[in-house]
């Protein structure tokens, strides 16, 4: 059941993993100091869901011609979904009014019947093909299930010479003319692009927050932005922070200091991820975690695991699942409501829900 695919942003170079042996489970990231593969890590590592180590061989390949029928899901639970969001929603508002938290973000999951046949090696493709800006990646281990991502956003990515890392946060999902916008010949611009107050407010703290994480790494650093940077069909504001690390050995201490970022956690950190650990609905298990390649000795490339899902009942890449759990979630401030938030993880569920399409 073990396999693995990925493709970097901006690339079509295509890589599918030949496991050498099977995956090691860490408990701590502080475990990976040292190590190299690629890492699925968890939103909150534990017994049950642990940090994933593979060992693994890449080799390129094309992507797989899309010989499968387009499929439609159907969300017989959407009601029941849209009532325990709402709970959910009054409980960590509730925090936010009285001052606990500063930004919060609450998560939701869709479960989800596909009409037709689809793989999994196929929706990666689709992917592929579809979100050229974003880390595309396919996993499937005894431990974690079987999941699809296609992220925007970086974690940690370089080399010994200079690393990277970004805040974002803020989301809009653009319509009509907007669809043009940072693409070959579109006439949007940057500046017709125009973010909310609580947008701009809680991209802040996220920026913040990442700078403050890198400056215990390195006394050599720069920040970019926030500028719009486009994911699908939502824009997200960004700043993107450069950096020359004092020690690769330590790699998983600065994974350790920066995950999970405010952007799909909370301010302050500790107490915001330990209430979300006791009042979320979902268990959130790989969605808001990371994965990627680990080198220190050459390229790093971790991507924080949004806009996926997990399919269920996987034998193989070829296989065709007929169930998915959609992952989705959004910072809360004081100025939050519960139906825009609510209409904002129904876009970015979008994501996913494009890949049954051709």
């Amino acid at each position: 059941m073990n396999f693995v695919y990925y493709r970097l942003p901006h690339t079509q170079q295509v890589f599918r993993g030949v496991m050498r042996k099977e995956p090691e489970e860490l408990a701590s990231l502080a475990e990976l100091n040292g190590r190299r593969g690629f890492v699925i890590a968890p939103f909150a590592p534990s017994d049950d869901c642990p940090i994933l180590l593979l060992d693994v061989e890449w080799e390129p390949m094309e992507l797989p011609a899309d010989t499968m029928a387009e499929a439609s899901l159907v969300d017989a639970d959407f009601a029941k979904e849209q009532e325990s969001y709402a709970i959910d929603f009054e409980n960590f508002h509730a925090q936010l009014r009285d001052g606990t938290f500063s930004k919060i973000v609450l998560a939701r999951s869709a479960r989800l019947t596909a009409t037709e046949d689809v793989s999994p090696l196929t929706l990666f493709a689709r992917a592929c093909r579809r979100y050229p800006r974003m880390f595309v990646a396919l996993f499937s281990t005894e431990r974690s299930g079987t999941w699809l991502v296609a992220t925007p956003e970086v974690l940690v990515r370089g080399r010994r010479d200079e690393m990277r890392t970004m805040a974002l946060a803020g989301t809009m999902r653009l319509t009509e003319d907007q669809l043009s916008f940072d693409t070959e010949g579109g006439s949007v611009s940057e500046a017709d692009i125009h973010w909310s107050t609580k947008n701009r407010q809680e991209q802040h703290y996220v920026e913040t927050y990442i700078t403050e994480c890198v400056e215990h790494f390195s006394d050599d650093f720069s920040v970019k932005g926030p500028s719009t940077a486009r994911a699908g069909d939502l824009v997200h504001l960004r700043s993107d922070i450069t950096f020359k690390p004092y020690s690769m050995d330590v790699l998983g201490n600065l994974l350790n200091a920066l995950h999970p970022t405010p952007a799909v956690c909370g301010i302050p950190k500790d107490t915001s991820r330990d209430f979300i650990l006791r009042n979320e609905s979902l268990p959130r298990l790989y969605y808001s975690g990371f994965s990627g390649i680990l080198n220190p000795d050459g390229e790093t490339s971790l991507f924080v695991t949004l806009r996926c899902m997990r399919m269920e009942d996987v034998s193989d890449e070829n296989a065709s699942p007929r169930r998915f759990t959609l992952y989705a979630g959004g910072g809360l401030l004081k100025e939050s409501s519960c139906q825009t938030e609510w209409d904002e993880t129904e876009a970015k569920m979008n994501t996913m829900r494009q890949t049954f399409k051709k």
